[in-house]
């Protein structure tokens, strides 16, 4: 859905650390009819501020970014700021990425690959009540929905478990795949010493004591799944 005639367009800020790709979305956004870009934020922290000064209507919202990731700043913005919708806006289609993020808040979820106007649609889609999500995201939701409806609880992939946190979570499937704490401070885009810590902290809620039992403690609570299962 673009600008009705003589309607107001959806302002809009845009979160991305990539300034190339921050730039890039802007410019594109600029472009086209409906929304009108009003901020751009290099990260999180500065996605959160600039929404408590501008009030925009959505935020395009990437998720590995540094200070604050996406998932955290989602949650933040729809605490503090309920009158902002955002729509993820990543490179990350997995699982370990779309869902803490719609747990967090997200009302929208699109992939990097997506034109303008279908980013527009989904901007206008979210301000509707609709949620504006990438097709292979909504096939992945209804795969989810069906599969809760027709196996046990524990069979489908649960809340974070023992009070963990989402990025806590992550790290945790990280870990029962296979990646080292480097490669982990890689894909998040955080330090090894914030690994470590978040590596710490979800030792201590479940009570593993090594990876070993943590590669257990994830395929038993559901949160990974082995290989074809």
């Amino acid at each position: 859905m673009t600008q009705e005639p003589g309607g107001t367009p959806a302002r809009v800020v845009v979160a991305d650390d990539q300034t190339v790709v921050r730039e890039g979305i802007v410019m594109l956004l600029g472009l086209l009819p409906g929304v009108e870009v009003v901020g751009a934020a290099g990260d999180g922290e500065e996605a959160v501020r600039l929404v408590a000064e501008l009030a925009p209507d959505v935020v395009l919202m990437d998720l590995r970014m540094p200070r604050c990731d996406g998932v955290e700043a989602t949650r933040r913005i729809r605490s503090e700021h309920p009158g902002t919708q955002v729509v993820v806006l990543t490179t990350y289609a997995d699982d370990a990425s779309v869902f803490p993020a719609l747990r967090a808040g997200a009302r929208g979820y699109l992939t990097k690959d997506a034109g303008g106007d279908e980013i527009v649609r989904a901007v206008h889609g979210v301000l509707s009540g609709d949620a504006g999500l990438a097709p292979s995201i909504q096939r992945r939701l209804l795969e989810r929905l069906s599969g809760s409806a027709s196996q046990p609880r524990h069979a489908g992939p649960p809340e974070p478990p023992d009070g963990l946190t989402a990025r806590e979570t992550e790290v945790l499937v990280l870990i029962a795949e296979g990646l080292n704490n480097t490669q982990i401070a890689s894909r998040l885009q955080v330090s090894t010493a914030t690994v470590k810590t978040h590596i710490n902290n979800l030792f201590a809620k479940t009570g593993v004591k090594d990876r070993a039992q943590a590669v257990r403690y994830a395929y038993g609570e559901g949160l990974v799944r082995p290989a074809g299962g």
